[in-house]
């Protein structure tokens, strides 16, 4: 079971340089340009797994059909655990939709818990709401 977490003082929103790519989900917005950076720099603390492409929702936010030719499936996608058991897609939408429509069964993933992805948020603001979300949903069981 999962713990609750607790706020971090500390806690220092991830900085956003330009050209960095983020990817918001409300309030709740990442910078997935730093945590990749963060991903190659320390492989040993993430697991590079296959997901199934079916496990994905066919619905996604806009995916520009020019960029999907050029997008490279091999490089693994990533999700992130929003609530107990729960993971969404961050990174990776062109390459997961160009895989369902080569026909692929599965696709190289990072399976990140909260623990992983909470500290790329952009904002304390979302940091803070993002731990009371978190804590409601375990409460809760969900």
């Amino acid at each position: 079971m999962k713990k609750s977490l607790k706020v971090d003082k500390h806690f220092a929103p991830c900085p956003v340089d330009e050209g960095d790519e983020l990817f918001p989900n409300g309030i709740f917005v990442f910078n997935i340009t730093k945590l990749l950076q963060y991903i190659q720099q320390h492989p040993d603390s993430f697991t590079l797994e296959e997901a199934a492409v079916s496990d994905f929702p066919k619905e996604f936010s806009s995916i520009t059909e020019s960029h999907l030719d050029s997008v490279d499936i091999t490089v693994p996608v990533v999700v992130a655990e929003i609530a107990l058991g729960r993971y969404n897609l961050i990174d990776g939408h062109h390459r997961l939709e160009k895989a369902r429509r080569s026909g692929m069964s599965s696709v190289p993933t990072y399976r990140l818990g909260v623990e992983q992805h909470i500290r790329f948020l952009t904002s304390k603001k979302a940091y803070v709401t993002y731990i009371g979300y978190w804590n409601d949903k375990i409460k809760e069981g969900k």
